[in-house]
């Protein structure tokens, strides 16, 4: 199949996604609007149903519904060819691909009617646009300079957030946004720059090189910030071309058949437990052979070549099916969920009102105040959960730091085994002439950031997983209390209204008859606002990883390098100086700079694992606390809707009478109005399922 079938089919499916989200959205729109108004008008009928929280979650998940983007990632080393790349995805020379990769400015490319850059500052500065070639003249900077730049640790563009490019480009106008980052092996601080922004895209397109097959700083890479962390990563295999350039006889297909075939090899040896997606081997749909080059000269001689050959049609259909299909659906599937939650609670709301509508003030007085210990009962429930949330969180956090203080101190016993593939390349003995001697020092001291970066990001796994362990404990413990606190609250409603609860069962876990709030406590519901440069933010109901790197990037990169890099290279430096310059005591010196190494490492490590203690404790309790938060204020609110929604009545019960009839039709029409738009968005989702299907 061509490229340009595989990329209209692309585009077209786009379409059906973007047109499905703006009519669930708008759907959702109007059922706000309904709520809304019926609240206004409940003011001078039998007083307001109290939802105003339905109507709060409906409007932001309407609004991320408008704005919502597929964001891609795109990750590789430097010289593998990612602007090639993206300039062949979107069809045109758009990002300069001899721009120098020292620049650390990160770039969104996202739709827009007109070409510009605009770049977006850390302090507050007004945002600049620029033309392409001003932007490329003044972001781009002098390979002496940015060597100097990274020998003093500093960033080039210390006050640049991001640059976003706006093209009026067709892929992109459906709602696709490409994030462009800097090189891998700039510096440890690009690095976390372009990890800060990993769990905030749907997928990672992580480019390599055929002619450099699986590095030691790509592999460091894919083990510290990628393994194990659930991540969608397609791997795009560039210059698969000058496998064949690469040969003595490039007509040789049986020498090449052999070439390609090792090549494979060695690249499935090291992608192949990165392609495992909950147990299901998809190696074949997520790593691709291309040539980006030959894919972009055919595309800016013809935009509609055919780009057989080039790999890209058989991508352009894996990306397809991963983002329209499964990611679009995984998405509504919480959209509808959420609208589902509003219908149901409108319909118990309009349910418990009607048969409170014919009892006199007194009556309904009574009755109020005969549901009140059945309110202590829903406070209790609340304080409970509550209580375990704390309970873990300390828990957690003490366990969380304890870890990492003791691998800190164990670094150690494992050092010098672990420091072998971590040092200079430099000759040991250029350290002894004064003018290699600052070389071989910045050498060394690099080589000591990489084995503390790696190190630490080894731990910060462990520490995830365990997290998300006491995540997942939660969630059971939301759905348990979600049901004692659903009992209690049919209870008032029987004995409020005389009536017995019927109850709308469902075999979809989403669509139980837990509380709303014990929903979103589950993870079903997802109400996220976004964040800097419009990145979403990842997992459901909150993302407590971004609040955990937030503390973690500082103590990996700014506090534990900076605290132990630096004691190194003076003793160290002493040590080798005693040792002569023969060739024969090359190796001991190789030796004695690790056994100096681990001596000053030891010396120090209780310190760093003293000072990083607490930053841990408080990253870990931060994200319980901002759960705790969101749950307690949901409990909260729901707890006081209900209370209002009586005070409401009765408030109006005493002011006067009310018109049943009148207000019989005013809620029956509210809870039919809100049903319609629910049947549109339950069409609109089975509509697109059928689709797929």
């Amino acid at each position: 199949m061509s490229y340009q079938v595989e990329t209209d089919k692309f585009i077209n499916d786009l379409e059906r996604v973007v047109k499905v989200r703006s009519e669930i959205s708008i759907a959702l729109d109007k059922i706000a609007d309904t709520i809304d108004k019926a609240e206004f008008a409940g003011d001078s009928a039998s007083g307001k149903l109290s939802l105003e929280r339905d109507i709060e979650d409906i409007k932001v998940v309407s609004k991320n519904l408008r704005q919502g983007v597929f964001r891609l990632l795109v990750l590789g080393d430097m010289k593998r060819g990612k602007s090639t790349f993206l300039n062949a995805l979107i069809g045109e020379k758009l990002l300069p691909s001899d721009v120098n990769p020292c620049t650390a400015v990160l770039t969104v490319l996202r739709y827009g009617a007109e070409k510009k850059v605009t770049v977006y500052f850390n302090d507050g500065k007004i945002p600049q646009e620029l033309d392409f070639q001003s932007f490329k003249y003044k972001y781009t900077i002098d390979p002496a300079e940015a060597k100097k730049l990274e020998q003093e640790k500093k960033q080039a563009f210390p006050d640049v957030s991001h640059a976003v490019v706006e093209y009026p480009l067709p892929l992109l106008e459906k709602g696709i946004e490409i994030v462009d980052s800097p090189g891998l092996n700039d510096t440890e601080a690009r690095n976390e720059l372009s990890l800060g922004y990993v769990n905030n895209c749907h997928a990672i397109l992580f480019v390599m090189r055929a002619s450099q097959p699986c590095t030691l700083g790509e592999r460091r890479y894919l083990e510290n910030y990628i393994k194990g962390r659930g991540l969608s990563v397609f791997f795009l295999i560039n210059a698969w071309d000058q496998v064949k350039e690469s040969l003595i006889d490039p007509d040789d297909e049986e020498e090449l058949q052999e070439a390609e075939e090792r090549l494979r090899q060695v690249f499935k040896a090291n992608l192949a437990e990165y392609c495992v997606v909950d147990g299901q081997n998809l190696y074949d749909e997520r790593v691709f052979e291309i040539s980006s080059i030959q894919a972009l000269r055919r595309r800016l001689k013809n935009p509609d070549a055919s780009l057989d050959g080039t790999g890209f049609p058989g991508f352009m259909g894996a990306l397809n099916t991963f983002l329209t299909r499964e990611r679009a659906i995984a998405e509504l599937r919480q959209v509808r969920t959420l609208a589902r939650q509003a219908a149901k609670n409108t319909r118990e709301s309009v349910e418990r009102r009607i048969p409170l509508l014919d009892r006199d003030v007194n009556q309904l007085r009574e009755r109020i105040n005969s549901v009140e210990p059945e309110f202590k009962k829903l406070t209790g429930i609340r304080d409970e959960f509550q209580q375990e949330i704390r309970s873990t969180r300390d828990t957690q956090a003490k366990a969380v730091a304890d870890s990492f203080r003791n691998y800190v101190l164990n670094l150690g016993n494992t050092f010098e085994t672990d420091f072998l593939r971590y040092q200079p390349d430099l000759n040991l003995f250029d350290f002894l002439s004064s003018g290699k001697r600052e070389a071989f020092n910045q050498a060394l001291q690099q080589a000591f950031e990489q084995y503390i970066g790696d190190k630490f990001a080894a731990w910060t796994l462990t520490a995830e997983k365990d997290i998300n362990t006491a995540f997942t404990q939660l969630s059971r413990s939301a759905a348990k209390y979600g049901a004692s606190y659903s009992q209690v609250t049919d209870r008032i409603t029987e004995k409020l209204t005389g009536e017995k609860v019927r109850l709308h069962t469902s075999v979809s876990s989403e669509d139980d008859n837990s509380p709303a709030w014990a929903k979103w406590a589950m993870g079903l519901l997802s109400l996220s606002r976004g964040n800097l440069a419009g990145f979403a933010m990842a997992g459901a109901g909150f993302d407590w990883k971004n609040i955990l790197l937030n503390y973690f990037t500082v103590i990996g990169i700014g506090g534990l390098i900076t605290a132990v890099t630096g004691i190194f290279l003076g003793p160290i430096g002493f040590a080798l100086l005693g040792l002569g310059v023969g060739v024969l005591q090359a190796d001991q010196a190789r030796k004695e700079l690790v056994k100096t190494a681990k001596k000053e490492l030891v010396k120090y490590l209780p310190l760093v694992a003293q000072e990083q203690y607490h930053n841990v404790y408080d990253g870990v309790k931060e994200c319980f606390d901002s759960y705790d938060k969101e749950v307690s204020q949901r409990i909260n609110d729901d707890i006081a809707a209900r209370k209002s929604e009586l005070d409401n009545l009765l408030k109006q019960k005493e002011a006067g009478e009310i018109n049943r009839e009148t207000e019989l039709k005013r809620l029956k029409s509210l809870q039919e109005d809100v049903f319609i738009q629910m049947q549109n968005i339950e069409s609109a989702y089975s509509n697109l399922l059928a689709y797929y299907s």
